[in-house]
């Protein structure tokens, strides 16, 4: 039997086919599971061709700025999946591009809170939605975040801010929800050239330091945080909880 037969995903975080949460769609219904993926608006075209590869996802609107999008979009998903949710993947984060590109003593107040709130927040906004549909039944929330959380990774900035608080709302939620066996975890995910990566200068340059350092020897590929996050979203994980996994090919156990 597949790994996740009859479960239900709700996926925030989809932009273009080299997401890594297509990438982790494609994993989840690979083994069973449900989709509904949600889209910001000025992404909905490219969301909808990628939900048409899947046959039987669906497809529902959400900016995670905004509450009431996000009470519609949690209803709505409700309503697609049978009234429950046994997994939520949370792979959204963004900063103004000034912020990441000025030194990290220049950032705004304005960028500090867009940062904060589209990317650490909106996990807690979603637990909030996603918790009456889970806890009768338990499940998996699962979230994207970068090991500049921990250490300084020049201009990343705000965003690893953003990611440490990140983080630690992972942490906080796992407690708060164990209750009813809903599990909260993160992926901490090497470089990898998504769309959102392109954002951080340097990139190109990092993924080559990460596959000369790294114990493997090489950069990872979206399939392989797909399939991490497959495990902790699947009963193989249901003791873990409040952990960062890394998939990062070792690098981050090194001290340069």
């Amino acid at each position: 039997m597949p790994l996740l037969e009859g479960k239900k995903a709700f996926i925030f975080g989809v932009a273009n086919h080299r997401s890594i949460a297509w990438a982790i769609a494609q994993a989840l219904s690979r083994e069973g599971a449900q989709l509904v993926l949600a889209y910001q608006e000025r992404m909905e075209k490219y969301v909808r061709d990628l939900a048409s590869k899947i046959p039987g996802t669906e497809v529902v609107p959400c900016d995670v700025q905004n509450d009431a999008e996000l009470d519609s979009a949690f209803a709505k998903a409700g309503e697609l999946l049978g009234g429950r949710i046994d997994i939520l993947i949370h792979c959204v984060a963004f900063a103004p591009a000034s912020e990441l590109e000025n030194p990290f003593l220049q950032t705004t107040r304005e960028g500090f809170h867009t940062a904060l709130d589209i990317s650490a927040y909106s996990l807690v906004a979603m637990a909030k939605r996603a918790e009456p549909l889970m806890k009768e039944h338990g499940g998996s929330m699962l979230a994207l975040t970068y090991m500049a959380s921990e250490r300084v990774m020049p201009k990343y900035n705000v965003m690893a801010v953003a990611k440490a608080a990140l983080e630690c709302s992972v942490r906080y939620l796992a407690y708060e929800m164990g209750e009813h066996n809903i599990r909260v975890n993160a992926i901490s995910a090497g470089p990898l050239n998504t769309l959102a990566a392109r954002g951080v200068s340097g990139l190109t340059g990092f993924r080559e330091q990460v596959a000369h350092v790294a114990p493997l020897r090489r950069n990872i590929e979206q399939s392989e945080v797909g399939d991490a996050a497959l495990f902790l979203s699947s009963d193989l994980a249901r003791a873990i909880t409040g952990e960062i996994m890394f998939v990062d090919a070792g690098y981050n156990i090194m001290g340069a």
